[in-house]
């Protein structure tokens, strides 16, 4: 698990590797991630938007924005935490997922980025 906090929101990031599949007549190795947002700020926050960076091994990169996180907004008070699990897609056994979270402080109405720390997507068979 990874874990990193901005502006005290703590962001941790936990992967399982979900098994491989044909697809257009080519492999495809399918990883899960469950992320959980802990707000351990003084002021109640809402994600508004994501921004992921997607690499897998054979240097191919998938940049991926959206509203909210697996279609909510969640709005987190003081010592609140959301959970969510997605999922994405590599052509190899390998590969790196990170990015950032846009929220809203409500207190002072200003935006800022959360960042998701760089975690690994790993096949166990293909580890040495």
């Amino acid at each position: 698990m990874v874990t990193q906090i901005t502006r005290g929101i703590k962001i941790s990031v936990l992967t399982t590797f979900e098994g491989t599949y044909f697809k257009n007549h080519k492999m495809h190795f399918a990883f899960s991630y469950h992320i959980t947002i802990e707000n351990h700020s003084k002021d109640s926050v809402q994600l508004m938007a994501r921004h992921w960076e997607i690499y897998d091994a054979l240097n191919d990169v998938e940049m991926v924005d959206g509203e909210g996180v697996i279609g909510k907004k969640p709005v987190l008070k003081p010592g609140e935490t959301h959970t969510y699990s997605s999922g994405c897609l590599l052509c190899s056994p390998f590969g790196t997922m990170q990015g950032h979270f846009n929220m809203v402080n409500f207190t002072s109405t200003k935006a800022f980025k959360v960042i998701v720390p760089a975690f690994r997507l790993s096949a166990p068979f293909a580890l040495n």
